[in-house]
């Protein structure tokens, strides 16, 4: 996964799917586990481009992306938020979170 959470002003082609979470938190490492599996089973790696914003390092963003739990998931497609997912609980609600987006 990508880190690079500068790139978030540009406008991309494909979507981007920001990861906000905490390096402390074990329920963070196995979304973080369900994505992978989830862009991988659907062989979706292409379809965006991820970002990991680490919710302490990155204040600024959790307030820009107004994320009040982690973690989050939020589709940015264009400029604007196309979805968010608060405390995914598994690879499903994951899948059925990014469905509009993947093959």
């Amino acid at each position: 996964m990508s880190q690079a959470p500068q790139v978030l002003d540009e406008v991309s082609t494909k979507p981007r799917l920001v990861f906000f979470y905490s390096r402390q938190s074990g329920r963070c490492r196995r979304v973080e586990g369900f994505i992978a599996q989830v862009l991988q089973r659907r062989r979706n790696h292409e379809t965006f481009t991820v970002y990991r914003v680490d919710a302490e390092e990155r204040p600024d963003l959790v307030t820009r992306f107004a994320v009040g739990t982690l973690p989050t998931l939020v589709v940015v497609d264009g400029k604007r938020i196309g979805a968010r997912l608060e405390t995914p609980r598994g690879c499903r609600e994951i899948e059925s979170f990014l469905a509009p987006w993947l093959r």
